[in-house]
């Protein structure tokens, strides 16, 4: 399999997707406002863009199953699948406000292998393919040389379904407002990651999450340079609903801070 091919022609289903969801923003029509569940909610552009998505990236690898957000496609593939994100920052959307990306990875027996974020606020197409180094808008990017969580500043966010951890979570906010450079909340996990990614963020954590959330910003994160693992360090984090991203020079000092407010308070 060509990955790098197969990255550019998803970039442009991608890219197709972000043109519907562009019109629908602009026409500011009617968007059909479901809730999922508390505070949880998906619109009729959502799953317009996923049907998108899914009928472009079903042509380019007819093999390949999907795991998407709005459940278009229950098809799973034996060693492939796609993982979607329609609109990554759903609330955002709804509200007018950015960011909010469209997100697709590709997953080989559950590793991603290639990713692609389109954040639509700043028309910014981030994306990589294994070995492949990290991009955005055809230019390299890498991860900061930050080297202290004391010189960092750290993106995460606010939990709004699962609040297990609350208290943790709310211990977690004070440590790094006292302990770093800054505290940043955008709503879309997938563009926290992409600028983690690029150098503007140090690091990101937040649990709570599902694998279409994170799964494109992991591996272009990785071949940015950047490493990721669950609150314990490990490797959990596609599907066990916590991340802690980062620039990897922080990452051990990253994660005993997070595990020591989260998880133990």
């Amino acid at each position: 399999m060509n990955l790098k091919e197969l990255c550019f022609n998803t970039i442009k289903v991608v890219k197709n997707a972000g043109e519907y969801i562009n019109k629908e923003y602009e026409n500011k029509g009617s968007i059909g406002l479901e809730a999922k569940g508390k505070h949880n909610f998906v619109t009729n552009v959502d799953k317009g863009a996923e049907e998108i998505l899914v009928n472009g990236l079903r042509e380019l690898l007819p093999e390949a199953g999907f795991i998407a957000e709005e459940g278009t496609s229950e098809t799973k593939g034996e060693q492939y699948n796609w993982v979607i994100d329609p609109i990554d920052g759903t609330t955002n959307f709804i509200h007018g406000a950015f960011p909010f990306a469209v997100s697709v990875a590709l997953v080989c027996e559950l590793k991603p292998v290639m990713g692609v974020i389109l954040e639509m606020g700043m028309n910014e197409c981030f994306y990589a393919w294994e070995n492949g180094g990290a991009f955005i808008n055809d230019k390299p990017i890498s991860v900061s040389n930050t080297g202290s969580l004391n010189d960092a500043l750290i993106a995460t966010g606010f939990p709004y379904t699962n609040y297990t951890y609350l208290k943790g979570f709310i211990n977690s906010v004070e440590w790094f407002m006292k302990n770093s450079r800054g505290l940043r909340r955008l709503g879309s996990a997938a563009t926290d990651i992409a600028w983690v990614a690029c150098g503007r963020y140090d690091g990101f954590y937040e649990y709570g999450l599902s694998p279409w959330d994170i799964a494109a910003g992991v591996i272009i994160l990785k071949e940015a340079g950047g490493t990721t693992s669950d609150f314990e360090g490990g490797n959990d984090f596609l599907f066990g609903e916590e991340v802690i991203c980062s620039n990897a020079k922080i990452q051990n000092e990253f994660i005993k801070a997070v595990k020591s407010t989260v998880k133990e308070s």
